[in-house]
């Protein structure tokens, strides 16, 4: 390299001599000349000499690394390039005089090299070179020292900041300190800076960070940046003290922080699901850089009560003591709060308004004079104008409070002179005590109204267009509403062919098409998510017990939204054979079609095995937008064999009359069944595996008895709703009822329509069909008529794909007025058996409770479950082997109880 930059110099002093071949003038060779000095070292002297007396010339320049080793990263000739000063040519005989012409082109060269910011360090050296003659020549030197350039870069020295969450950071504020890049000190500040608030967060309030810069080898100028980490004591809050605060406690305004809370505190413990997620994450940490968000939390809270004037100011920490191990410092953290007075609403209107009227705003924010004040229902109204004003295209609507109290001094109205002051009113001293008043204005700023250009997708690789553009309730060239994009949205997260859009930057893109249109282009970028299932291999479940299979399953065949399942499983307590097929757009119309063709062996342990065979046609019209009606029917044929010998004996068939009938006993153990299920569901839930936000509810009738020899009818409600009450936070509650009740005519209900609970997709630390009226002598379970089942969860997400959920689970089966007057005939020695109420009854309920640990395997595109559960109410029930029910119980499942 070294070799390289001086033959660049020898060229660019070449210019003051003379190439080869040239004629020297007589009398004056070359050898008689002195070589010239640059850079420290010699070059070859110039082959002329200018006439004798002449003005200084300018004889040679060139850039000068000697700072460096005579080394340069950068091409020389790319400072060459920003030098404009000329040299003489000896060889022609052209002699550039050396003038102030010429110091102002070396001036002007400083700027262009320095504004570079190629270099640290840059100045000009002028020294005279003398002719034999008298003459003087000018050489200047530029002498420059580069920046230094990253070529590794290093965080050290903590491990509760990972690598790659930096990175991530540093890429959101554009502070990424890039290889093969100089060395910008004013970016090395801001590193520092991002990487100690991260450390804060992680409640590290005194840590430093500081760099350190060592050469490498490799070329001049090439250095090792490491940024050094020390965490120094975590702080953490011991006691959280609000100085200032009349109207609101202490422990209220406690209850309003998020972020930085003292250990231990009280609203930690009432809000469970918050106290669990304490043990695993880091409550009781003092984050700085998160206490505004505190701040305004507190704020809003006052000014939802009227406390229009509220702040919030700096927060004091005083140090209370050391851990003795150094690394946790605890903190008395005190916050000044100033409340100033509760603030009464005098007048409310709305300004700003022309395309929707005043009085149809103005009872969206339920805001009316005499009231205090409360920013909340503000904010609502805003967000329900929002609402109003982006059904009709006017997508850049904003409003905003224009508060101004009536105590305000009015520093431009002049003061009445006492002789003309209206008189003060007679009062007990209770008007000077009423609160202050504030007049509210809405202003809006509607914006223009904007329409539709275009609607794309990308990143469907299978799915077609037409079955996503199908369920978007927006058209080009209509005006853009902004609540039909929302339910666009809604409907494509429920068909779960992608992963759901969730509003991320980026997923849903709505950009003008130029600054000035009022037309935007929607585009939804879509990942596909894997809805073909291709399962082959073996098992164990409750259900099922040990299994085998082969099936292949997809809700999204050909990319078309067609469902397709082909399924094959055998195993020691249950054999499925089927073939499904629905299509959601029947002839290309939002109608719902399909057929399923079935075939299933199921061995309920210590009790039957149910045998059926038959086929289930679907048709599905639209109400609305989540609503849907559909009308099954289906064929069956049903057998019942394999009975517990307990259902045979004498005794027991004695005591219940119908149990006969119900196992099919006498009538070559076959009942043909012959229903139509007419059936209503509402759905808002947003997303088929983990659902977060919305409600589902059914309600069916099914009415067998058209055809074949089994007659009843069973209505059936469900109503489920998940409320996401946190970010990582989902209460999901589901509630069911069914009864059944047969026809006149028919012989009683089989028992394989008998309602029982139990198993994990009822009540989960019961065996399957184990809760429901039994035999009081032996314990068999004998199915009711009328059964109610509720479960609550809260769902946590812990990381990814993986959930834990809290659970309580309550069902109980009751038989009807039917099964109850023939069901436990007093004979004999059995006239002081209990019979069970006909009625539901809180002490009849049984519950489950516990933990179960959820996540989702997308290659089976399933979700797995661990379920640890402990039974409080579970007296009477007796597990599959006939012994009491287990007080705790673990399971294995797959897919979810609601």
């Amino acid at each position: 390299m070294s070799l390289h930059v001086n033959f660049v110099a020898a060229a660019v002093l070449a210019l003051a001599a003379t190439p080869a071949g040239a004629q020297t003038p007589a009398g004056q060779a070359a050898a008689a000349l002195p070589s010239i000095p640059f850079c420290g070292q010699e070059t070859p002297a110039p082959r002329a000499e200018p006439p004798a007396g002449s003005a200084p010339v300018v004889l040679a320049f060139g850039p000068c690394f000697e700072a460096q080793g005579g080394t340069s990263v950068i091409e020389p000739q790319t400072y060459l390039y920003y030098i404009q000063l000329k040299a003489s040519l000896p060889s022609q005989g052209q002699w550039v005089p050396y003038t102030e012409s010429s110091e102002k082109t070396i001036q002007d060269d400083f700027h262009r090299l320095w504004n570079t910011n190629f270099l640290d360090n840059l100045f000009v050296e002028v020294t005279d070179y003398k002719f034999p003659n008298g003459t003087i020549g000018k050489i200047v030197s530029y002498n420059m020292e580069e920046r230094q350039r990253v070529k590794i870069v290093d965080y050290t020295g903590s491990k509760k900041v990972e690598i790659s969450k930096i990175d991530e950071k540093l890429k959101e504020a554009n502070a990424q300190v890039r290889l093969d890049t100089f060395i910008d000190p004013a970016l090395v500040r801001k590193v520092e800076g991002i990487v100690r608030d991260m450390l804060r967060e992680k409640g590290f309030q005194f840590a430093t960070v500081t760099h350190d810069i060592k050469e490498v080898q490799g070329g001049p100028k090439l250095v090792h940046l490491t940024f050094q980490m020390e965490e120094g004591p975590k702080v953490k809050i011991r006691k959280i003290d609000f100085v200032g605060n009349k109207a609101m406690s202490d422990s209220t305004l406690k209850r309003q922080l998020k972020e930085n809370t003292q250990r231990g505190q009280f609203q930690d413990f009432i809000h469970f699901p918050t106290w669990f997620l304490s043990l695993i994450g880091d409550k009781g940490t003092y984050q700085e850089t998160k206490f505004d968000d505190d701040a305004e939390k507190i704020q809003s809270f006052y000014r939802d009560r009227g406390y229009i004037r509220a702040s919030v100011g700096v927060p004091e920490l005083k140090v209370l003591s050391d851990a003795e191990d150094k690394k946790t410092r605890w903190v008395e953290l005190k916050i000044p709060i100033t409340e100033g007075e509760r603030y009464k609403v005098g007048n409310f209107d709305v300004a700003g308004n022309t395309v929707v009227k005043t009085e149809f705003l103005k009872p969206l924010f339920k805001t009316n004079p005499g009231e205090y004040y409360a920013e909340k229902k503000i904010r609502k109204g805003l967000e329900k104008a929002r609402e109003v004003y982006g059904t009709g295209g006017y997508w850049e609507f904003t409003g905003y409070p224009d508060l101004k109290p009536r105590d305000d001094p009015k520093p431009n109205e002049p003061e009445a002179p006492d002789a003309l002051k209206a008189p003060e009113p007679a009062h007990n001293g209770a008007e000077k005590n009423a609160p202050p008043v504030v007049d509210v204005t809405m202003r809006m700023q509607e914006g223009q109204q904007f329409f539709i250009n275009r609607i794309t997708f990308v990143g469907n690789i299978t799915t077609h267009d037409n079955v996503i553009r199908r369920e978007i309730r927006l058209l080009e060239g209509s005006y853009f509403n902004t609540e039909a994009l929302k339910f666009s949205v809604k409907r494509l997260n429920q068909l779960g062919y992608f992963k759901a859009l969730e509003g991320k930057p980026g997923e849903v893109d709505v950009q003008k098409t130029a600054p000035d249109s009022n037309k935007v282009d929607v585009k939804l970028k879509l990942e596909e998510q894997n809805r073909n299932q291709l399962t082959f291999g073996a098992g164990v479940s409750e259900f099922e017990g040990v299994f085998g299979q082969l099936s292949f399953q997809t809700a999204n065949f050909m990319g078309r939204g067609e469902s397709l399942t082909m399924s094959v499983q055998t195993g020691s307590r249950a054999q499925n054979y089927s073939l499904a097929f629905t299509e959601p757009f029947l002839f290309d119309r939002n109608i719902t079609g399909g057929i399923n063709l079935f075939k299933q062996d199921i061995r309920y342990i210590g009790q039957f095995t149910q045998k059926t065979s038959g086929a289930v046609f679907t048709l599905g019209l639209p109400l609305s937008g989540f609503s849907r009606l559909f009308m099954n029917y289906s064929y069956q044929r049903v057998r019942v064999t394999e009975i517990n010998e307990l259902y045979q004996q004498a005794d027991v068939l004695q005591r219940n009359p119908f149990l006969a009938d119900s196992l099919l006993i006498g009538a070559n153990g076959e009942r043909i069944i012959s229903k139509v299920v007419p059936s209503y569901v509402y759905n808002t839930v947003d997303q088929p595996i983990f659902p977060t936000t919305g409600k589902r509810f059914s309600a069916s009738v099914d009415l067998a008895g058209l055809g074949g020899n089994t007659n009843y009818y069973k209505p059936m409600v469900e109503g489920v709703m998940y409320l996401k009450h946190g970010s990582r936070l989902t209460l999901g509650m589901r509630g069911q009822a069914e009864f059944i009740h047969s026809f006149t005519g028919s012989a009683d209900l089989p028992i394989f329509e008998k309602l029982f609970l139990g198993g994990e997709y009822s009540v989960r630390g019961f065996d399957i069909r184990s809760i429901g009226p039994q035999d009081p002598t032996t314990g068999l379970v004998l199915g009711g008529d009328k059964s109610v089942l509720f479960n609550i969860e809260e769902q946590i997400t812990i990381a990814g794909p993986v959930r834990a959920i809290l659970f309580y689970d309550a069902g109980q089966v009751q038989p009807g007025p039917t099964t109850q007057n023939r069901l436990f005939v007093p004979l004999g020695e059995f006239n002081s058996l209990h019979v069970p109420g006909k009625n539901f009854s809180l002490h009849d309920f049984k519950t489950s409770t516990g933990l179960e640990i959820r996540f989702f395997m997308p290659v089976l595109n399933v979700p797995f479950r661990l379920i640890f559960a402990y039974n409080p109410q579970r007296e009477g029930v007796r597990d599959n082997t006939f012994f009491p029910q287990k007080a705790f119980q673990f399971r294995f499942a797959v897919g979810s109880t609601f």
